[in-house]
């Protein structure tokens, strides 16, 4: 018996959105009477963290506390359009759309600040805290809540602002196939270490190594979460999960219900690091692109490259599976030249 070392790596681009009839997503925003700021989407959430990103694109570009602003996501009777949560378009698409939203707000944030103070609109800004005032004379301002309750009870204005991103919809060119089907490209490399036992055929990952390119990252603590997240799940996807008994034609040596399907837990899940690199996109919202779904891709690939690297083994189907290891090492010495 010996337990074989090896090391691969696998890098992919994934695009940010898809051309389907440009893809749009919308935001509307409006001021409560209280100052705060509520952001309607019929984008759905999955976990990714798409309400706090829409709530810091909203914040950032409003120049408000973030605390000020409330998400409000996925009723597609009563919310705008927005054509689904896939294709790592949250960031991108509907970021965009807040963005837009949130300008369309500020402008008549800053025109009702601008009555109340006696002021040009053009000469306000905000300060970040709470805070309009006018620039260069910071003792002059008003807060967000007084503004608010002004154009409410006493201008009979709302401060709202709808947002829709539309690209538009790319055809390929029929002579060349050339067409533009996305927002941005996203890329990113893993380098994967592993431990083959050639008596048994159990691959261990020990580690993963990911850098991450995606425009400009947002929340980097979310994006690091997202990317090793990700590889958790690539790492699942290579060598555990089976929808379907990998024994042959019976489901009694396969998982019967979730109870008993295999995924890594603690002691399977391998040692990470991650780097991310920012090259700002120049349609991204502060740069951004998308990143989720591609956190699982790198990984399974990076994972069959270190096996290969390992012991000479090339699994082509996952999962990779011990007994797909020990019958590749079979035909291995089986290929051998007599002594």
């Amino acid at each position: 018996m010996a337990l074989l070392r090896g090391r691969g790596y696998a890098s992919v681009n994934y695009p940010t959105g898809m051309n389907l009839g440009g893809d749009p997503s919308q935001a509307l925003i409006h001021a409560t009477t209280m100052g705060g700021f509520v952001v309607s989407l019929s984008s759905v959430d999955l976990g990714q963290g798409l309400k706090t990103i829409a709530a810091q694109c909203a914040a950032e570009t409003l120049g408000m506390p973030m605390d000020n602003v409330i998400v409000d996501t996925a009723d597609t009777d009563t919310g705008p359009h927005c054509m689904g949560t896939f294709a790592s378009r949250g960031t991108h698409r509907v970021g965009n759309a807040v963005v837009m939203a949130a300008r369309e707000a500020r402008e008549v944030m800053l025109q009702v600040a601008a009555e109340e103070l006696e002021v040009d609109a053009d000469d306000l800004e905000t300060d970040g805290s709470g805070y309009v005032r006018l620039k260069g004379s910071p003792e002059t301002k008003i807060h967000v809540q007084d503004i608010a309750l002004a154009a409410h009870f006493k201008q009979g204005r709302t401060i709202s602002g709808r947002g829709i991103f539309l690209k538009e919809r790319s055809y390929p060119v029929p002579e060349t196939g050339e067409m533009d089907p996305d927002s941005a490209q996203a890329h990113a490399c893993t380098v994967a270490e592993v431990e083959v036992d050639d008596e048994t055929g159990i691959v261990t990952v020990l580690s993963l190594h990911n850098a991450y390119e995606i425009g400009r990252a947002l929340n980097p603590a979310m994006v690091t979460q997202q990317v090793e997240g990700g590889a958790w799940m690539g790492v699942s996807h290579a060598v555990f999960e089976a929808t379907e008994p990998y024994y042959p034609s019976s489901r009694a040596h396969g998982p019967v219900d979730f109870s008993e399907y295999l995924m890594p837990g603690p002691a399977e899940t391998p040692v990470q690091t991650s780097v991310i690199l920012e090259r700002p996109a120049a349609n991204g919202p502060f740069g951004a692109k998308g990143i989720g779904e591609m956190t699982a891709n790198a990984p399974i690939p990076a994972v069959a490259n270190a096996i290969f690297d390992a012991c000479g083994v090339r699994i082509t189907v996952m999962p990779f599976t011990p007994e797909s290891i020990l019958r590749g090492l079979d035909e291995l010495r089986d290929a051998e030249p007599s002594a």
